[in-house]
């Protein structure tokens, strides 16, 4: 069952086994694919004496296996309900590896600063393919999807890499008043997801023990969600667009393709 009130008030929420075997197969296949062979997006998220935490995107149009799971799984319909849109794109994929006895956390942020979109109809997918404790797994501050906009830091260095410094309001010591702050994460098991808006404030562990924490997210976009050109390079970049897209179209465009409508749903489930 997905708990759209929920969603609605948090800004995330937890979906239990959406997810079938195969599905799993696929993402699993897809993230191993990707560790195999790197995108020059490909990043080091963690220090050189810390485990390893890796970071790639935009790889869904050479690796089959994570096409199939984009296309194929249940991700794009579930985004559609929690999102209440009638058409859902894919806008990137984004894998996230954090090998045993890494200690880096990330820290709290929201994503929508870091890309070249905007709208309220939006919404990532968390999709681990390994289970991961709640101390491990992604966490949120509930209702901060509902703004402002926080300073987009780099993760290593607290660098304001994006806007200019002192543009936006600082990330609130959260931990500190967690009464006016309620944190929500869940430990999750293979074929759970966490669904999250893209403004909607979050942060995870490090991974102690010998157990991986292989992640899969895919970020969707629906109806209301517009190209916003970055005078900065955006995490993914997306180089060229701003050529072909003007500020504030709709992203109609091969680099997002339809992955979900409503009239195909209908028209699917009269046959």
């Amino acid at each position: 069952m997905i708990f759209e009130g929920d969603y609605r008030r948090d800004g995330a929420v937890c979906v239990r086994q959406a997810f079938s075997d195969e599905h799993l197969r696929w993402a699993m296949e897809a993230i191993e694919a990707n560790l195999a062979d790197l995108s020059p997006l490909a990043k080091r998220a963690s220090s050189q004496d810390d485990g390893a935490f890796v970071e790639d995107f935009c790889n869904w149009g050479r690796i089959p296996e994570m096409e199939q799971f984009i296309r194929e799984s249940p991700a794009a319909r579930i985004a559609a309900t929690l999102t209440e849109s009638n058409t859902v794109r894919l806008y990137h994929d984004h894998v996230l590896v954090k090998e045993p006895g890494t200690r880096q956390h990330t820290r709290w942020h929201q994503d929508l600063p870091y890309y070249n979109v905007d709208g309220y109809q939006n919404v990532s997918m968390w999709f681990p393919v390994d289970p991961v404790d709640r101390s491990a797994a992604i966490r949120f501050i509930a209702g901060t999807h509902r703004g402002p906009w926080y300073m987009p830091r780099t993760f290593l260095d607290d660098r304001a890499a994006w806007f200019p410094e002192g543009s936006l309001a600082e990330i609130p010591d959260f931990d500190a008043d967690p009464e006016r702050w309620p944190v929500i994460g869940w430990a999750l098991e293979p074929g759970d997801a966490v669904f999250f808006n893209m403004l909607t404030v979050h942060g995870s562990g490090g991974v102690c023990g010998t157990t991986r924490r292989r992640v899969l997210s895919i970020r969707f976009l629906g109806d209301d969600m517009v190209h916003a050109p970055r005078s900065w390079p955006t995490s993914p970049p997306f180089p060229g667009l701003v050529e072909e897209l003007d500020d504030g179209c709709p992203l109609d465009h091969p680099l997002f393709p339809v992955l979900w409508t409503r009239s195909g749903a209908e028209a699917k489930s009269r046959n």
